[in-house]
């Protein structure tokens, strides 16, 4: 066996070399299953730390990370009633017995529930679920990735967080829920010291030429510097920028967005090179990224004054609507 290990891994082992400055192989699969630059990219990244319990509340309303087997099958029949039922996606045989939505990634990821506390036992209102650069390694990829190119964002060991599934249940889609949401997730963005959100926003409807106003806009107006820059998968590439800029209404084009993907916008995120048709889900996707920086940093001084002020870590403090 040790005959046949690649001189590049062999020799820096023999030296006691740490395993992250191991150069990888020239061939292109390691073990012989998956692709080794990739693995090796994902495993680059600096381990979490937790810093206690995620937990806000505001009201009759919580939100706070799944903890069991039980809240991550309501987190999937909420979105199976959301995506399914409302919308137009169409179930597997499997999903569609079960009546939840899932799938491989879902037992890698930890999943961000909405707990409305009006009812007994308490009901899930509200989901995001998200995967970081660390689980990905364990399931082998991100689910982006089956429609972009992200390699780009995977250079240089940084923590990222693929944000998917987020949906809310007609009876919750206010500004307070969302804004609760958003709130845990920059705590989640500092607890684990993340510098890259990214994931796939949709249009409902798969058809291009009905979002050529606003597919053409996010191009012109928002399209992510290269050197962070996705792109669709050749494959499956639809062009973006599909009118002139002189034809584009500005006004327009911003209302033609859907209201997930403007905030994404506003917290200046950035979009990648093409769309790609999800035939499932009836939408059409890009992909958003969203440098964490100024979000990290002024979530963390608001809290640092609220921990100087009441003298309480607020991790899983409750905070008011």
């Amino acid at each position: 066996m040790e005959r046949l290990m690649p001189i590049a891994i062999k020799r820096p082992l023999a030296k006691h070399r740490l395993w992250g400055r191991v150069r990888p192989p020239r061939g292109r699969y390691f073990g012989g299953k998956k692709p080794f630059l990739f693995v090796r990219a994902l495993r680059r990244g600096k381990q979490p730390t937790r810093l206690g319990e995620l937990r806000m509340a505001a009201g009759r309303l919580e939100v706070r990370l799944a903890k069991n087997d039980a809240e991550i099958a309501a987190a999937q029949r909420l979105r199976y009633e959301v995506f399914y039922e409302e919308l137009s996606a169409k179930a597997s045989p499997e999903v569609a017995a079960e009546r939840r939505d899932f799938d491989r990634f879902d037992p890698f990821c930890d999943h961000l529930i909405v707990l409305d506390h009006a009812e007994a036992p308490a009901r899930v209102v509200g989901v995001y679920r998200l995967l970081r650069r660390d689980m990905a390694a364990r399931v082998g990829q991100f689910y982006t990735q089956d429609e972009f190119n992200i390699r780009k964002l995977l250079r240089g060991g940084r923590q990222v967080l693929e944000l998917g599934r987020s949906c809310v249940h007609p009876d919750f889609r206010s500004a307070g829920v969302m804004n609760l949401m958003w709130r845990a997730l920059a705590h989640y963005i500092v607890m684990h010291d993340v510098k890259i959100l990214f994931g796939c926003a949709s249009f409902p409807g798969a058809d291009p030429e009905k979002h050529e106003l606003a597919l053409s806009y996010l191009y012109q107006k928002h399209l992510a510097p290269s050197q962070i820059r996705p792109r669709a998968i050749r494959k499956r590439f639809v062009n973006m920028n599909r009118l002139s800029e002189e034809s584009v209404d500005e006004k327009d084009a911003q209302l033609a967005i859907p209201p997930l993907l403007r905030g994404y916008l506003r917290l200046g995120g950035v979009i990648g090179d093409g769309a790609v048709v999800d035939e499932q889900f009836d939408t059409l996707d890009v992909c958003i990224v969203v440098r964490t920086d100024q979000l990290a940093e002024d979530y963390a001084r608001r809290y640092q004054r609220m921990r100087d002020k009441t003298g309480v870590d607020a991790a899983g403090a409750p905070l008011g609507a």
